[in-house]
């Protein structure tokens, strides 16, 4: 359990709160791309807790303001794209990207009032089909070499959802490796055949998808390590005498985890406030080996959730939709195939903050538990380098000699590497200091 006040430091995420700027020093996503309306390519989105305006200059950059002129306080939403920035239509003040006031023409012609007017400005940068941003005070950190970044775009894909509780809950959730044995267990097959399924892969030879592999070895030897992008977590399960199987996943720090779905398929994942009760996670899914059908999971994501708030049709008013005779039959949850909805249901379900002063932990906590001391101990010494570094992360699973499993997953992970006609050409120093 944590105390009340590390609880309340870890949860509060507002400027000038302490994991408020631990993640204000990194790039965050803040709206995806395809959520941009091509002919007026401007939104207003809350996060962190600042009301603020995407948009893209007539340069074809995007820019991320304040959304209250700094004059009277009017919408900048609905403000003009015109002369490199923003213009107010209450009395034309036009703010640049950096948010910095660059006319007032209902000043007098030699004013230099402008020259003192200011609202919030932050760069921003599109990285695989997410806008991100850097919210931070200083000079924005350069993008790390991580594969969802440098894969091509033709081997990717990005969404977001809406999940109405804290951004916390979401990130553990995704360090957990010992709940996709329950939470998204189906006790008969999965009747769907849809491409880019997760868990829906056969593991190495074993004729054995991974959902029926982890369904059957439901206890999970948890080991972690630290690793330059955060922490790196291993879940290994005895298949045999001389074989296990072994899942890879990364904490990837601040608010990110990478996971793998597949032989090839893999996907990080942030989770980033809104605010304190409700957050949204944004992925980008990408494919070591093969380019990515993006109509096909754009349509599969689609069906599922309402626009413009990407909030998922199943939710808490309607109880996720909770079936009990699913529940008997097929599903563990009773709340239907997607597994999104099954993770969703287990960390808003906790409410909207989690009390984390009640709970209680166990041996399968392990990476849960490191995290956090990692974001106390950056929350406490803002000034000391961390994370974020590296390529990769390397996130594998595979089955590997039992006793030698802990160098034959680097090797596992190379030949997927090398075999990858995108990311066999990444520079091989990086390559191996993810391994």
């Amino acid at each position: 359990m944590l105390r009340r006040e590390d609880n309340e430091k870890l949860t509060r995420t507002g400027r000038g709160t302490p994991t408020g700027d631990l993640l204000r020093q990194y790039w965050q996503p803040a709206a995806l791309v395809s959520e941009i309306d091509e002919q007026r390519p401007a939104k207003a989105i809350r996060l962190l807790g600042e009301d603020l305006v995407l948009f893209k200059t007539e340069g074809g950059d995007w820019a991320l303001v304040s959304r209250f002129c700094a004059h009277r306080g009017v919408d900048l939403a609905y403000g003009r794209l015109e002369d490199g920035g923003i213009r107010c239509l209450y009395h034309g003040w036009l703010y640049g990207p950096g948010g910095q006031c660059l006319e007032q023409p209902a000043e007098p012609p030699d004013s230099r009032f402008h020259e003192k007017v200011r609202i919030a400005g932050y760069p921003c940068a599109e990285k695989n089909g997410i806008i991100f941003a850097y919210l931070g005070e200083n000079q924005p950190p350069p993008f790390p070499a991580y594969d969802c970044f440098e894969a091509p775009e033709a081997y990717t894909f990005a969404f977001k959802g809406l999940w109405e509780c804290n951004w916390l809950q979401g990130l553990e959730g995704g360090l957990d490796p010992s709940h996709v044995s329950f939470l998204h267990r189906f006790l008969k097959e999965d009747p769907r055949e849809v491409y880019g399924q997760q868990f829906s892969e056969e593991v190495g030879d074993t004729r054995t998808r991974l959902s029926e592999l982890v369904k059957d070895h439901f206890r999970p030897d948890i080991e972690i390590e630290d690793a330059p992008h955060g922490l790196r977590i291993f879940a290994t399960r005895d298949i045999s005498e001389t074989a296990k199987h072994v899942r890879i996943t990364n904490y990837t720090f601040p608010n990110a985890f990478t996971v793998p779905i597949g032989n090839t398929k893999i996907f990080t994942q942030w989770h980033i406030p809104v605010d304190d009760g409700r957050h949204y996670w944004y992925m980008i899914y990408y494919d070591l080996a093969e380019p990515v059908d993006k109509e096909a999971l754009l349509r599969q994501r689609l069906e599922g959730v309402t626009l413009p708030d990407y909030r998922s049709k199943r939710n808490k008013s309607n109880h996720w939709g909770y079936d009990p005779a699913e529940q008997r039959e097929l599903t563990y949850t009773g709340m239907g195939l997607d597994i999104n909805v099954h993770d969703q249901f287990a960390v808003e379900s906790m409410g909207p903050v989690q009390d984390r002063t009640t709970e209680r932990l166990g041996t399968s906590d392990r990476a849960v538990i490191a995290a956090r001391r990692l974001l106390l101990r950056a929350a406490d010494n803002p000034d000391e380098p961390r994370g974020q570094q590296g390529g990769g992360p390397p996130a594998a699973d595979g089955v590997c000699p039992a006793g030698r499993w802990r160098e034959h997953w680097k090797t596992l992970y190379t030949e997927r590497i090398e075999h990858s006609p995108w990311a066999s050409q990444s520079p091989r120093s990086v390559r191996d200091n993810d391994v």
